[in-house]
């Protein structure tokens, strides 16, 4: 039986379980029982998990087991004397013969795999079937186990809640454990790299050419302030100037000024610009904004202007991170008690002054935090930067000219046929961990800033 279909089976059996517990606990009532503990929905959950959970454990775990014993299988058969002594050879043709049993592959390159395919076929079959009868006979005892602990005084919603505690905390973990992962990944990596390359030349040097890397001083060519720049350029600075006044003068407009059918629509429309995907916005600024750019340049007397320029990647991610600040700008001025507009207002101030001297300066933590966590969104952008901004790692100051990103780089070095143990492929965990400890930190900062600005008006 097929693991899906062992899988739709299981759930069935915890479907009838579910019934079958759930009409027991209902006639305890009908029988005069007395005071029943819990609500028969309840043992019907308290029977279905028990059906469920260690079938479905074991199937995990033996998901992972069967392959390899197959494959001991197969090496212990009198065929497979014929393989290669080679290991890799030999972990080729079983690979080979594992994809011609299960029907993956419309023929063999290595006319060794052709006589394990049936061998293959036979024990991966009988260790299908083992794992069946196991998961099925888990299954029973648990709906055995279950059914015996049924009563009128069992304690099912607790052990139901408990499960369902158990549940939830494991859904937290992944999240948690994810990021721990990926943070030791790169630490990892990253230790690989600085074991080549010294930190301080990766840091604070200023040149950035990681196809010329010397033997000798692998450092001089990967200092990485240039990729600093470009993105702090680009995502801290052309961006924010963009995404600031227009994203705080939209929340300034939907809650003082705009009627409340404006509001409803405007809301939402201004929204749309964080749903669409960043391809789009690379497209849009990589055939339309940037060569608009490059023709404005070319007007005020840069002949040799390019389309991927900072000034293209930053308006067009200025543009796409504009509901970050005003949503958390939108939230941050309607949180401010109405009895401070009120009494400015009775003091004879007009609404802008109301907005200027009283709304926007209490509001003003929850704008930070709006903005931090709009910088943290900009500086990782992938797509935009790929597509619009250039890869020449250049410090400069006129935004019609090339600069490139962390991001960018990431990329072009992870692309390509380049050794993974080469300081240019390692260079990219690098950069990697530094931008996850600096969006890290400006996440952190943000979400305090909140925690603060909440506990002022709670």
């Amino acid at each position: 039986m097929s693991s899906f279909a062992l899988f739709f089976l299981l759930i069935g059996l915890a479907l009838i379980g579910w019934i079958v517990a759930r009409a027991r606990a209902g006639s305890f009532a009908r029988l005069g029982a007395g005071r029943v503990h819990s609500l028969p929905s309840q043992h019907g959950w308290y029977m279905a998990m028990w059906v469920a959970i260690p079938a479905l454990l074991f199937l995990a775990v033996w998901s992972a087991v069967a392959p390899q014993l197959a494959q001991e299988a197969v090496l212990a058969s009198p065929t497979a004397a014929t393989l290669p002594a080679d290991g890799f050879e030999r972990a080729a043709v079983l690979a080979e013969a594992r994809a011609l049993a299960n029907g993956t592959a419309y023929g063999a390159f290595n006319p060794a795999s052709e006589p394990l395919a049936p061998v293959f076929a036979t024990a991966q079959a009988r260790y299908r079937w083992i794992g069946t009868a196991v998961a099925l006979l888990l299954a029973f005892a648990g709906a055995a186990f279950a059914f015996t602990r049924i009563r009128p005084e069992f304690r099912a919603r607790t052990r139901v809640e408990r499960a369902v505690m158990l549940l939830l905390l494991g859904a937290s973990l992944i999240a948690i454990l994810t990021t721990l992962g990926i943070f030791l990944s790169l630490l990892f990596e990253s230790g690989r790299f600085f074991s080549i390359v010294p930190i301080t030349d990766f840091l604070f040097g200023t040149r950035w050419s990681p196809q010329v890397i010397r033997a000798s001083d692998p450092g001089e060519t990967l200092g990485a302030v240039p990729l600093f720049w470009g993105t702090f350029f680009i995502g801290a600075v052309i961006a924010m100037l963009v995404a600031i006044p227009f994203g705080l003068m939209s929340a300034i407009y939907l809650t003082q000024y705009a009627r409340p059918t404006t509001r409803r629509w405007m809301k939402p429309i201004l929204e749309i610009l964080a749903g669409i995907p960043t391809v789009v916005y690379g497209y849009f600024a990589a055939l339309t904004v940037g060569p608009a750019i490059r023709d404005l340049a070319v007007m005020l007397g840069m002949p040799y202007a390019s389309s991927e320029s900072a000034l293209s990647a930053g308006l067009v991610m200025g543009v796409m991170i504009i509901p970050f600040v005003s949503s958390m700008a939108d939230d941050s001025i309607a949180a401010v008690p109405r009895s401070m507009r009120d009494g400015s207002l009775a003091m004879g101030a007009t609404t802008s002054e109301t907005i200027r001297r009283v709304l926007l300066p209490a509001a003003l933590p929850g704008v930070v935090a709006g903005v931090l966590l709009a910088v943290s969104r900009a500086i990782g952008e992938t797509m935009i930067v790929v597509m619009a901004a250039s890869g020449a790692a250049t410090i400069t100051l006129n935004p019609f000219e090339s600069t490139t990103t962390v991001t960018k780089q990431i990329v072009d070095l992870l692309t390509g046929e380049a050794e993974f143990d080469s300081p240019k492929t390692l260079a990219a965990f690098a950069l990697g961990l530094t931008l996850f400890v600096v969006t890290l930190l400006l996440n952190i900062v943000a979400l305090r800033v909140v925690k603060r600005y909440r506990e002022a008006y709670e």
